[in-house]
């Protein structure tokens, strides 16, 4: 990738951070989809072949969750994305320390998500029953849409990602 400003600007030192992060943080997020949805619709654990499905399930193919990862990425930097560094007085790097802050944000906005049953069932359609579903971008668009409605959002061709006006 071709940086044309400056290589140490913070927006890009975060946007490497979250890509440095995007693997793990994608497993741990259907992980904790895969929790919520069975405690929620099977809190006596008992096992069919559906809790069996979802329970068995590792995640594999990124791809699928690709778009929800960069657009939320995009809203944590549009909200915390400084271009000035700041001062790390505890000895760690901006890089380690920008890492650190956006695992504690995506995690807490996940769990936060996974309240939401349109969030859990879209999640699980784009990857535990992503073979059989059909319409996975359906499923793709209402996460989408569930961030960027969650966050007063709105994304635009030409100008990227705009805070909504509010009356």
């Amino acid at each position: 990738m071709i940086r044309k400003f400056f290589p140490l600007d913070k927006n890009y030192l975060l946007e490497e951070a979250q890509m440095q992060s995007r693997q793990h943080l994608l497993v741990q997020l259907v992980d904790t989809v895969k929790s919520h949805y069975l405690h929620k619709h099977n809190p006596l654990g008992l096992d069919d072949d559906f809790t069996l499905l979802i329970k068995s399930f590792h995640l594999k193919n990124l791809k699928p969750l690709e778009s929800f990862y960069q657009n939320l990425a995009a809203v944590y930097r549009y909200k915390h994305g400084e271009t000035q560094l700041e001062f790390v007085w505890d000895g760690r790097e901006h890089l380690e320390k920008y890492k650190s802050e956006w695992v504690a944000a995506f995690n807490e906005w996940t769990t936060r998500f996974c309240t939401h049953e349109l969030f859990l069932q879209a999640v699980l359609d784009l990857t535990v029953f992503l073979p059989e579903n059909r319409h996975a971008v359906l499923a793709e668009n209402k996460m989408n849409h569930f961030i960027l409605h969650h966050f007063d959002m709105r994304l635009h061709k030409s100008k990227g990602l705009v805070a909504m006006k509010v009356a």
